[in-house]
């Protein structure tokens, strides 16, 4: 994938980034997607300042993704029987037609 959104990759088929949600939590910014043609779905997690410049961007292709909230505490946080609902889940992963990892975006 980093081959084709670099354009290095000498293929000539196009990837289709066409958001199907977008979803707001603070800072984060979350974006999901699927290209039916190639049975990917794709999901794109930005960090975004005050000014609304995107300062990180975290992309996941055929994963399951779960985000959870941890707080505002600047404290170091002990999981150990910590209750982290989730405040959004991935919803087209599952429209690929295949078994994909999940993973927990905790922001």
């Amino acid at each position: 994938m980093m081959r084709l959104l670099t354009g290095t990759d000498t293929v000539t088929d196009s990837f289709e980034f066409e958001p199907r949600s977008i979803d707001a939590f603070g800072s984060t910014v979350i974006v999901e997607g699927c290209d039916q043609s190639r049975d990917i779905s794709w999901i794109h997690a930005w960090t975004v300042d005050s000014h609304g410049i995107i300062t990180q961007v975290r992309e996941y292709f055929n994963t399951s993704l779960t985000v959870t909230h941890f707080g505002s505490s600047n404290k170091p946080v002990s999981v150990t029987g910590l209750h982290c609902p989730s405040v959004w889940e991935s919803s087209l992963s599952n429209r690929v037609g295949k078994s994909v990892p999940g993973l927990v975006l905790a922001i």
